[in-house]
């Protein structure tokens, strides 16, 4: 098995936080400021929370009553202890109603802020650069993103219906036992209240850090799942099929360990907790049984230490609970955040005006830029493709001939010099009116997982049945379309699979046709085609190019015969330029490259004529 790329495997460092700026960041979404209804309804549910903690404290009153009342004989003493029951059994149903008005009340409070948190991201991350998207695996990304929208929703809830309950009992508790049984059991409870707090903190911190080594471990094996299904062909051809789930079983592997400690420190935190609470509990009751037998205290007033102490109990081992989810939440939240404060590499100028075009002219002007820093790729480029005229741009590998198209598309912004269109610097204007205007027919059609009327539809958002129906004439589809069942309906399957190499150029060229843009870019549209498909899309390819500024990025030298002119790159810089007769008689690297393909494609005839 190969060993993993440092550059490239899934490495995610572990994440720390500052849990007050993520819970900060966090709480505009407890409190909406532009959703007045929103608010109306947390405030409802405060009312509904405050509520159902005056009865909880109320009910064991109504039991130390009863039991009292049992002590003593006769008709009105059965009457108290009979309305003491009832009333305590009618205290646990308000409660219940209380807890669950209150959830139907906040639940599209929770809703609302994880849909909106949910939209904020998926939004930025089509607004980061390429240069983000290349670096990170689509599986990790997705799976910090479900994790930190999951994670609000649950910390919304934890925080109003736990923590804030859990706060009133313990006052309530406090002043109760401060009334009934002195200060002494009050510094008691106290104590242990503290021990608790202290001893899930303590625990619950270690176990974060097993936490976020599970959320590593579990987005590396996602993100080597999700790669491997996206290569099925690769792998196929190669056989690979073991290697792969070997990769993916290691990483599961790592995972269950991870989840296995993890799983076992629970189990720790929840003894250490119970033996804080029992103690106490112990205690409590020790000294109330002792407050009985010297006849200071009623043996209602036992049940009453026990109900109040149980009742207690219960919100704080569900405090242990929601701490760690809380300290998880944030540990997941603080992910997502990361993501969302990732810097735009492109983004607008402030008050930049949307790109007009008059004359679909290009100009590159003196443009610097490499993807890195150490390793520059195109060297102070210069050339100028005048409105409605055809420019081919060629070269060996390795020349910057896509890089251009990048730059053209404003993925990347240069180092130095400038790219004009119609004489506009494209970095002072709006990047979606920069792409309105630009079409594409890229190497690799990509389609989406829909029909092929969905995605030559895409290019123009509102497109009609008409529109889509003429771009598909025009990008001579009709025929595949007859012979198809369903017609435009076809589903094309997970990135076009379905279609054939020229069927998918066809769909991505009416898909650009549908968006109708005054400058075209074909970068190597009919590279990867036989040469009767190639033939075929490039008759397609000039009919669509008539009347528009076309640049042509290719490799093989014979589709851009016809180009007015022809742009030669070598190792960034501009070596040659003209048409093609005249770089023939110029006897450069344009006619030495012409040489060597015409001596291959005169090989490849011979040996085809010899089978």
């Amino acid at each position: 098995m190969p060993p993993e790329n440092p550059h490239t495997a899934p490495v995610t460092p572990l994440a720390r936080h500052d849990g007050w700026r993520t819970l900060q960041r966090f709480l505009p979404y407890l409190w909406p400021r532009d959703n007045p209804a929103l608010r109306w309804r947390i405030v409802v549910a405060s009312v509904l929370v405050l509520l159902s903690t005056g009865v909880q404290l109320a009910l064991p009153y109504a039991f130390k009553w009863a039991i009292d009342a049992m002590n003593v004989s006769g008709p009105r003493a059965v009457q108290v202890v009979l309305w003491c029951v009832l009333a305590y059994a009618g205290g646990r149903l308000i409660g219940v109603v209380f807890d669950n008005a209150r959830n139907i009340v906040f639940e599209r409070v929770g809703q609302d802020a994880t849909r909106q948190l949910a939209e904020h991201v998926f939004a930025r991350l089509h607004r980061l650069s390429m240069r983000f998207h290349l670096a990170r695996r689509t599986g990790e990304v997705t799976k910090v993103i479900e994790r930190g929208t999951k994670s609000i929703d649950t910390m919304l809830y934890f925080m109003l219906f736990n923590i804030a309950p859990t706060v009133l009992q313990l006052a309530g508790v406090a002043v109760i036992f401060g009334i009934s049984f002195g200060k002494g059991l009050v510094a008691s409870t106290a104590l242990a209240v503290v021990a608790y707090i202290w001893v899930t903190r303590a625990i619950t911190d270690w176990r974060t850090h097993l936490r976020e080594k599970m959320n590593r471990l579990d987005g590396q094996a996602l993100s080597r799942a999700v790669d491997s299904l996206l290569n099925y062909e690769t792998v196929k051809y190669f056989g690979a099929e073991a290697r792969e789930e070997a990769r993916y079983a290691q990483a599961t592997r790592a995972y269950a360990d991870a989840a296995v400690s993890s799983e076992n420190s629970l189990g720790l935190l929840n003894i250490a907790q119970a033996l804080v609470t029992n103690v106490l509990m112990a205690g409590a009751l020790a000294e109330t049984v002792v407050g009985w037998w010297h006849g200071s205290y009623t043996a209602g007033q036992l049940v009453f230490v026990q109900m109040y102490l149980t009742q207690l109990f219960r919100p704080l081992d569900m405090l242990g609970m929601v701490y760690r989810t809380i300290r998880q939440g944030l540990t997941d939240m603080a992910e997502m955040f990361r993501l969302i404060d990732t810097p735009v590499e492109v983004a607008d100028a402030p008050g930049a005006p949307a790109l007009v075009v008059r004359q679909a002219s290009v100009i590159f002007d003196n443009v610097v830029f490499g993807y890195d820093p150490d390793r520059t790729i195109l060297h102070g480029l210069s050339f100028t493709v005048p409105a409605g005229s055809r420019v081919a741009i060629v070269g060996p590998s390795g020349a910057g001939k896509s890089t251009i198209g990048r730059l053209l598309f404003r993925f990347y912004d240069p180092q130095a010099g400038r790219i004009l269109i119609d004489g506009q610097d494209i970095r002072g204007v709006t990047q979606t009116s920069l792409r309105a205007v630009l079409g594409i027919v890229p190497q690799d059609s990509v389609l989406f997982n829909d029909t092929i009327g969905y995605n030559i539809a895409y290019g123009r958002e509102g497109a009609s049945a008409d529109d889509v129906a003429a771009a598909a004439r025009g990008a001579a589809i009709s025929d595949l379309l007859d012979r198809l069942p369903q017609g435009l309906n076809t589903e094309v399957g997970e990135r076009g699979l379905k279609l054939s190499g020229g069927e998918k150029q066809r769909v991505a060229i009416a898909r650009t046709l549908v968006k109708n843009p005054p400058i075209l870019l074909f970068d190597e549209a009919t590279s990867a085609l036989d040469t009767r498909t190639e033939q075929d899309i490039l008759g397609t390819l000039r009919a669509v190019a008539a009347n528009r500024t076309t640049i042509s990025i290719a490799h093989r030298l014979s589709t851009v015969v016809d180009s007015d002119v022809i742009v030669v790159l070598d190792q960034g810089r501009l070596v040659e330029q003209g048409s093609h007769a005249d770089l023939l008689r110029q006897d450069g690297l344009y006619a030495e490259m012409w040489a060597r393909q015409a001596a291959e494609s005169n090989e490849d005839d011979l040996a085809v004529a010899a089978q």
